[in-house]
């Protein structure tokens, strides 16, 4: 228990590279299925180029016939100051550490080191972080009294456009999807629906539907109804992911915390570019940001702390389109 009892604290160089930059790149960021930032300077500001299509002219005499240059755009992410903090009691975070440790093939419970240990604490806390980031980029609120208030998410945004007639949205009631089918004309509503612009980016593979879970097994019933051999085959062993005409569907897994939300859709569907929806997180530029793991004797208790900033934003309302249930 002596290693569980020492203090660890992350800052500079080792709070990126051992506790976010895992969580927010590679296979970790594929997952969440949208743009990330890490690290970038604040204010995280992205410029978005628009370029002259019309750039040929006829070649009929001599000098510079150029047009007008690109055309440039910015779009500034408000990062706001969070922190994580986690408390277990002594005996239950030893169960939970070692569980994490036993579950490995080359550990020796005999001959356990501190930096087992330490890594075990890491993989417990990372988890913790990163389904709280995840779930607060999607429900966040920050004029809500609790729950996931410590910057606005997605809906929040994406509901202000739909409540302001900025974006096309879509209403459907328990009716239009009670039959696996619903799922298909929603998805279909959405895409003839969609602005030219947002259409045309389809060639490039950005595009993908995300859907709440019950839309997404809805879709997949339809998948398994069409009858076919392959059809059969998918029912029995499941499909690693599911498309609509290429574009991927991406269940965005937010039932559970949906269901404690009074202010937003239990059910929706958003077609967009993954680019369009920007998650920024920034642990270097500010003093104090840190990730901290220590043992308090008085009340026998391990605790965990980490400070840094994240935000979330839409780029482009023009490139949004969304369905919801009434």
């Amino acid at each position: 228990m002596s290693y569980l009892e020492s203090a660890k604290t992350y800052t500079g160089q080792e709070l990126e590279t051992i506790f976010f930059r895992p969580m927010l790149t590679g296979q970790s960021a594929e997952e969440l299925g949208i743009r990330i930032l890490y690290n970038m300077p604040v204010p995280t500001t992205i410029q978005l180029w628009e370029a002259n299509p019309n750039v040929l002219q006829k070649y009929t005499e001599a000098g510079w016939s150029g047009g007008e240059g690109a055309t440039k755009y910015q779009k500034t992410i408000q990062l706001s100051r969070v922190k994580a903090e986690l408390g277990f009691s002594a005996a239950d975070y030893f169960s939970l550490v070692f569980e994490l440790i036993t579950a490995r093939a080359d550990v020796n419970m005999d001959d356990l080191s501190g930096t087992e240990v330490e890594q075990a604490e890491t993989t417990l806390f990372k988890r913790s972080i990163a389904e709280s980031i995840r779930a607060t980029m999607w429900m966040g609120d920050t004029t809500a009294e609790s729950g996931y208030n410590t910057f606005d998410g997605f809906l929040k945004t994406i509901k202000s456009f739909a409540s302001t007639e900025t974006i096309y949205s879509h209403t459907y009631d328990a009716e239009a999807i009670a039959q696996p089918e619903g799922a298909l004309a929603i998805f279909e509503n959405l895409w003839e629906n969609a602005s030219a612009k947002l259409q045309d980016l389809r060639a490039e593979g950005q595009l993908a539907f995300f859907v709440t879970s019950d839309l997404y097994y809805l879709y997949e019933k339809y998948l398994d109804s069409r009858g076919t051999e392959s059809a059969y085959i998918d029912s029995v062993h499941g499909r690693r992911e599911l498309a609509y005409h290429g574009i991927p569907i991406v269940d965005v897994r937010l039932g559970s915390y949906l269901a404690q939300s009074t202010t937003l859709d239990k059910s929706f569907a958003i077609l967009t570019d993954r680019r369009n929806l920007v998650l920024a997180v920034n642990t270097a530029d500010f003093p104090g940001n840190e990730v901290r793991m220590w043992y308090n004797p008085d009340v026998m208790e391990n605790r965990q702390r980490a400070v840094f900033m994240a935000g979330c934003d839409v780029l482009d309302e023009s490139l949004i389109v969304y369905a919801h249930k009434a």
